[in-house]
């Protein structure tokens, strides 16, 4: 059975990437283009996965995990941050919020579907 991800990011380019890149690993994408959006996808149906980015409109990857993490659905499910910030503060907020791990952009697909094998069950 196919695990499914959930990407949030506002590029449209980087999400397509992304879903390339799972898609082509056998992984079922879901896309959302902001937090609020990404909120309302998670809530819909169930995955296994969140990816998000950190600096978003209407929402950032911060709140976003935040508010996930506040559904009983979502207290053990893998968060990654995917974003071009890699100060220490900004990563040890990540994980205050909940995150469980932090890809650095750009990415090369080996590197996400590395850290996602590691962090996603199989």
């Amino acid at each position: 059975m196919s695990k499914t991800i959930l990407t949030v990011d506002d590029s449209a380019s980087i999400r397509q990437m992304v879903g390339f890149t799972l898609k082509q690993s056998g992984f079922t994408v879901v896309e959302a283009e902001d937090g609020a959006k990404g909120l309302v996808a998670a809530q819909k149906q169930p995955v296994d996965l969140v990816i998000t980015d950190l600096n978003m409109p209407n929402m950032n990857g911060l709140e976003l995990i935040s508010k996930l993490r506040e559904l009983p659905a979502f207290k053990f499910t893998p968060i990654l941050m995917l974003t071009t910030e890699s100060d220490d503060s900004k990563k040890m907020a990540g994980k205050e919020a909940g995150a469980t791990g932090w890809i650095v952009k750009p990415f090369n697909p080996e590197q996400l579907l590395k850290v996602i094998s590691r962090v996603l069950p199989s």
